[in-house]
C-alpha cells in the first residue's frame, strides 16, 4: 500500500528535494508551504507522515505538531520535524509535543529515508541507491 506524506517546507529547494526522494521511494506526495495551509489539507485526508519545518509562515511547525497531535483522528501519523533549530531545548519542545523523529538540517539523505522507512514501519523496499537497511 503506498504511503502519503505531507511536506510542510516553506523553502522550494528543500521541498522539491524531499518530494523527489519520497517519490522515489513510492510515497504519494504534498506539498505546503505554510502551517495553516498544511492543517487545512490535514483536515482533507490524514496523511502517513508529516514532514514539518519548525520556521514557518503563519503558524510554526511547534504549533502544527501540537494540533495534529490533540486530533484524536491523527494519533497513527507519524511527524517528523526537519529544522535548522537543533538546540536541545528546541529538540525537546519537539518530541514533547508528539513528534516521532527530530532531524536538524543540514542532514544526509541516507539518516533522513532510514527514519522514514523506520517510522513508516518499514514496510517500503530500500531504494537501491540508498541500500538495504541490516
Amino acid at each position: 500500500m503506498q504511503k502519503s506524506v505531507l511536506i510542510v517546507e516553506d523553502e522550494e529547494s528543500i521541498a522539491l528535494s524531499l518530494e523527489f526522494l519520497l517519490r522515489k521511494e513510492g510515497c504519494a506526495v504534498a506539498c505546503a508551504r505554510d502551517g495553516t495551509t498544511a492543517l487545512q489539507m490535514i483536515a482533507q485526508g490524514a496523511p502517513d507522515m508529516v514532514l514539518l519545518d519548525v520556521m514557518l509562515p503563519l503558524m510554526d511547525g511547534f504549533e502544527l505538531c501540537r494540533r495534529i497531535r490533540a486530533d484524536p483522528a491523527l494519533k497513527k501519523t507519524r511527524i517528523m520535524m526537519l529544522t535548522a533549530r537543533g538546540r536541545e531545548n528546541e529538540i525537546a519542545r519537539g518530541m514533547s509535543l508528539g513528534a516521532d523523529a527530530y532531524l536538524t538540517k543540514p542532514f544526509s539523505t541516507r539518516e533522513l529515508m532510514d527514519t522514514v522507512r523506520s517510522l513508516l514501519g518499514g514496510e517500503m523496499p530500500a531504494s537501491p541507491r540508498e541500500g538495504a537497511r541490516p
